[in-house]
């Protein structure tokens, strides 16, 4: 990050590593450990407040004054995510959960089925926010609710992505909820920036709705699956026209 400007970056959507000491080739969620492709670097978890806040101090830099960012965490390392948005300068919009539709068995406590999501912004007056880009103001549900008033509420229902095809990344976010946040919070050939790749999805779907996409990934691995994964959706999207 330290080779980009200041104030370049529209929207930052991120899921950083998980410092729970994650296990990449554990086969949760019906996941064949042997396609999943190795290398997930974690981080320890005493030294997660000094890297988030390393990340977070150069994100803050390079953001714009308008521009916005969303944090994906699990509950374990929240804390260090909160102290480092306040002590970096953000001001938060709005805790988001996400609600799953299973999460891992336990048998001691209860199941944990839900991330969150911490919405801020740079500079409150500046901040960009589309409200109507999904719906329209009067549009209703089947049973004539607020379709609009319904998409914007803070918990987000939204299902787990099953991996298709042979190679795969141990985790990633679904679609939907990247489109939701890009809609919402950026417009066309806006930059979008993710730290933390991964599995590519930040940058795929931001190229397939016309948005500009920057990021790094530190797994070789993973980085030349994020490759194919674009080359094959850029062919998709021609295909369509």
């Amino acid at each position: 990050m330290n080779a980009i400007p200041n104030e370049k970056i529209d929207l930052v959507i991120t899921d950083p590593p998980f410092a729970i000491n994650f296990k990449d080739k554990k086969a949760n969620y019906n996941r064949t450990a042997s396609r999943v492709l190795s290398g997930y670097n974690e981080i320890k978890a005493e030294d997660y407040y000094d890297f988030t806040n390393t990340w977070m101090h150069e994100v803050f830099r390079i953001l714009k004054k308008s521009g916005t960012m969303y944090v994906f965490s699990g509950w374990n390392n929240l804390k260090d995510i909160l102290t480092a948005l306040d002590n970096n300068g953000f001001t938060t919009i709005n805790h988001i959960i996400w609600k799953y539709q299973f999460g891992v068995v336990t048998t001691k406590k209860f199941v944990t089925s839900h991330y969150h999501c911490i919405y801020v912004c740079k500079e409150e007056k500046k901040r960009k926010f589309f409200p109507y880009s999904r719906f329209e103001k009067d549009a209703k549900t089947i049973d004539g609710r607020s379709l609009h008033y319904e998409d914007k509420e803070d918990v987000w229902n939204i299902k787990r992505e099953y991996w298709t095809g042979e190679d795969k990344t141990p985790t990633k976010l679904p679609a939907e909820i990247i489109k939701k946040i890009l809609l919402y919070s950026s417009k066309k050939n806006d930059i979008v920036f993710d730290p933390f790749l991964g599995s590519g999805q930040v940058a795929v779907v931001s190229k397939m709705l016309g948005r500009r996409y920057l990021g790094f990934e530190v797994v070789t691995k993973y980085y030349e699956f994020i490759k194919k994964r674009l080359q094959k959706n850029v062919y998709r999207l021609k295909k369509q026209k």
